[in-house]
């Protein structure tokens, strides 16, 4: 917190190449900080920290209303196009250690795409790759944004309906994170309603996690 009536929440965005990690982003800050765009390559190589205005409306503590700020770092996608997964892991840790090392991290958000089935060993790269970033306790800190839901609703899914129909590999996926999953429009630009409703559902996880945050330490030291 940086003060009595202000809350700031540290968040990761993690993924494949195209599943709309960058755009993700951008909804969730309210901006266009992230460079995001259709390309036969990996568009992300680095890692980039964007931050929201304070964001009124949304949270409450005590009886008061607390103003809120979104602190979101993007990162080069895992499998990439251009780099190694030893060089996007070694990436991350430093940014992560380097932006959120005194303040905790409180989720990492892992992004998948509701319109693409998710193979056995997809999730299997995302978990360990989850693992080697954040440790022992990942599924306490991690929850699942499944963009491109308008695709799934075009095609006659509910949220509902989706889950029922879903893979067992996403499904194992989403009980290994105690159900934490969002599902996000990012093919449009968000509207302000839609943007608190998903910030209600992330402090209602962080909420959960009794607003415990990662710790996280240069692999080298």
């Amino acid at each position: 917190m940086a003060d009595s009536n202000e809350m700031t929440i540290n968040l990761v965005v993690l993924g494949r190449t195209q599943t709309g990690k960058s755009a993700a982003g951008n909804s969730l800050l309210g901006s266009s900080d992230f460079e995001s765009h259709h390309s036969p390559s990996s568009v992300t190589t680095c890692c980039s920290l964007g931050r929201s205005c304070r964001i009124s409306g949304i949270i409450r503590r005590n009886g008061c209303e607390l103003a809120l700020r979104i602190r979101v770092l993007d990162t080069p996608s895992y499998p990439h196009s251009a780099l190694s997964k030893e060089q996007v892991r070694d990436t991350v840790s430093s940014a992560l250690a380097h932006h959120f090392g005194e303040e905790g991290l409180h989720l990492a958000l892992l992004v998948l795409r509701a319109d693409l089935p998710l193979c056995p060993d997809e999730s299997d790269h995302a978990i360990q790759f989850l693992q080697e970033l954040l440790g022992p306790t990942w599924k306490d800190f991690t929850a699942v944004l499944l963009t491109h839901a308008d695709k799934a609703e075009e095609a006659g899914f509910s949220e509902e309906a989706y889950l029922h129909s879903a893979s067992s590999t996403l499904l194992s996926l989403l009980s290994s994170v105690q159900h934490k999953y969002i599902f996000l429009d990012n093919q449009k630009s968000i509207i302000k309603e839609e943007r608190a409703i998903v910030l209600r559902k992330l402090l209602n996880f962080i909420r959960q996690n009794k607003y415990r945050v990662l710790l996280l330490k240069h692999s080298k030291e």
